[in-house]
């Protein structure tokens, strides 16, 4: 399916696909599911990545929401999952990094190209960019990037530049645990702002995206709907402290960014996955076996 699709589409269908997905994904990569999080040896080197959570205002005046997108079951990491924008940071992004980062160190600026050159990608969203920016001008923008697979040349064809600084740094994500791979996450917030837009699927590496509040998409994951990783979790109950854009914004300028490594801990018996305290998260652990991990 392409394009939009509500959720709750999936019924009890894409949950008993998730479990399939999920068990025969862990049987493959020959993981120990309890013990994926312990401290191991030869551990991969971690993959710099990142995503984008873009706000746009509630055409129903309601709380802010967030661009999701559900993952292709296909996908190696967090296949059927639903996500933020994001993705690996390329080599052509630290080329254009380089060029336009202004002040900002290089490793931010590469993944900040990255979120909007992944964000254009799987979603159609010129986010982070200046100059004539329109409806039609995002389409062909996008089918250039995908057919041509850096910003660059599409930056200098629409005549357009990057505005890194519409960009906030919220979270940084590094797990280590056995794993195929480990991706180093960089997460930023931007606001789209008006709420009337259209967005597209990417159906090479998605089957379907949506708009909704932090808290609306916390709801849909407790009831089954839609499935959501460890880290989107955290990231959501986080996002659904806030009800606009501007709000957010406050909080993640005020709360410095800490790498966040979960850890196991055990409380009364039993085994929890853990984050660190001071991160401006307001839920810190949740017990391993209940815990989605991509």
């Amino acid at each position: 399916c392409q394009g939009f699709r509500h959720p709750r589409e999936k019924g009890q269908l894409g949950k008993l696909r998730w479990r399939e997905h999920d068990a025969a994904k862990h049987a493959r990569d020959g993981w120990d599911c309890m013990e994926d999080f312990d401290d191991a040896d030869n551990l991969p080197l971690a993959i710099p990545a990142a995503t984008l959570v873009v706000f746009r205002r509630d055409p129903a005046g309601g709380a802010a929401q967030v661009l999701l997108l559900e993952r292709s079951g296909a996908m190696r990491f967090a296949g059927g999952a639903t996500v933020f924008p994001g993705g690996r940071i390329d080599r052509a992004d630290y080329d254009l990094a380089e060029r336009v980062r202004g002040d900002l160190d290089l490793d931010d600026a590469a993944a900040r190209v990255a979120a909007i050159r992944e964000t254009l990608e799987e979603s159609g969203l010129a986010i982070g960019v200046v100059g004539n920016v329109t409806a039609e001008t995002a389409v062909a923008a996008r089918r250039m990037l995908i057919e041509r697979g850096a910003l660059a040349p599409v930056l200098e064809a629409f005549g357009w530049q990057l505005a890194l600084d519409r960009l906030t740094p919220f979270a940084r994500w590094l797990p280590k645990h056995r794993a195929p791979r480990i991706f180093d996450t960089r997460f930023y917030i931007a606001d789209l702002g008006t709420g009337a837009v259209d967005v597209a699927v990417d159906a090479t590496e998605n089957t379907h995206l949506f708009w909704a509040s932090a808290r609306e998409a916390l709801r849909l994951a407790d009831l089954g709907e839609i499935q959501v990783i460890f880290p989107t979790r955290r990231n959501l109950e986080r996002l659904a402290q806030f009800d606009d854009f501007a709000a957010c914004l406050e909080h993640a300028r005020a709360t410095p960014v800490v790498t966040i490594t979960p850890a196991v801990a055990v409380r009364d018996g039993a085994r929890w996955l853990t984050i660190p305290e001071d991160a401006g998260y307001p839920v810190h652990a949740e017990p391993i076996d209940s815990a989605m991990r991509g």
